[in-house]
């Protein structure tokens, strides 16, 4: 709802140019107040706990796809994260939060950065990877650069079997007095697919009380477990899958998260 005496800027589909996503764009300083960090404490000790079952002890970490950097922020007390985005002003973001940490710009499905790392995990942002055979190519950047006896983490929002359409909401405010809230509402046009959609209103209030609302839609992947499964295990990882409370599964449900352990001496497809 708009202010006294303000009108609401209303966007369609909320497209960058590029074709891109306006949220991991212009709309990116805003991502700290639409989806908060202190709600990803949860996930990272999940991932810790995963990390901690390594046959090798992890000290450094490669975050692909880190966008704001909110997993990386509670990971970094522990472990040494490199944090790779291909959005310029999602990193700047994380800069300011992860101050001191490295951060890189590039596609998960391809950047080689030359060297391994204990971890490797891939956050929420494999949601946007909705084909198969880009998944494959996710899948083995992260086996590049997982060292022998490391471990690889995924942490999709959804998968084929877990999938419920339904509706979420959220958002914070900060002490310049901006507020940000968003609405979303996910479906499956086609559950035969390997994707969803989600549809997003995000409304936005400066602390002169100007008022932005953006819609946009977000085509999400959405794959089945031996999919997962199959594409680790194709890489060179040993794969499994975990059931577990995290961020995001709305109350009472669970979500997925899958595992490559890269055994040590395990040939695969690697080479940097």
């Amino acid at each position: 709802m708009a202010a006294a005496g303000q009108v609401p800027d209303v966007t369609g589909e909320g497209r960058a140019a590029g074709g891109g996503y306006r949220l991991y764009a212009e709309l990116a300083c805003w991502w700290p107040l639409i989806s908060p960090p202190g709600e990803y404490a949860s996930d990272a000790a999940a991932i810790s706990a995963v990390f901690g079952a390594a046959e090798r002890d992890v000290t450094t970490v490669l975050d692909l796809g880190s966008g704001g950097g909110h997993v990386a922020r509670h990971l970094r007390p522990r472990y040494q994260v490199t944090l790779v985005d291909l959005s310029a002003e999602m990193l700047a973001v994380s800069r300011s939060l992860n101050t001191g940490s490295e951060h890189v710009q590039g596609d998960m499905r391809t950047v080689r950065l030359a060297r391994m790392f204990d971890a490797v995990l891939v956050h929420d942002a494999v949601d946007y990877i909705t084909t198969e055979a880009d998944l494959r190519q996710v899948v083995t950047t992260a086996f590049t650069h997982c060292s022998p006896g490391g471990v690889a983490v995924f942490v999709p929002d959804h998968t084929a079997e877990t999938f419920r359409a339904g509706t979420g909401s959220g958002g914070d405010s900060d002490a310049s007095g901006r507020q940000a809230s968003f609405r979303e509402q996910t479906s499956d046009p086609d559950p035969d697919d390997d994707w969803i959609e989600a549809d997003y209103e995000f409304t936005l209030r400066e602390p002169d009380g100007t008022v932005q609302v953006v819609r946009e839609t977000h085509r999400l992947g959405a794959f089945r477990a031996q999919t997962w499964l199959a594409l680790l295990t194709a890489a060179g990882f040993r794969a499994e899958s975990r059931s577990t409370a995290l961020a995001g599964a709305g109350p009472g449900s669970r979500r997925v998260l899958f595992v490559g352990h890269r055994l040590a001496g395990a040939a695969g497809e690697s080479g940097l």
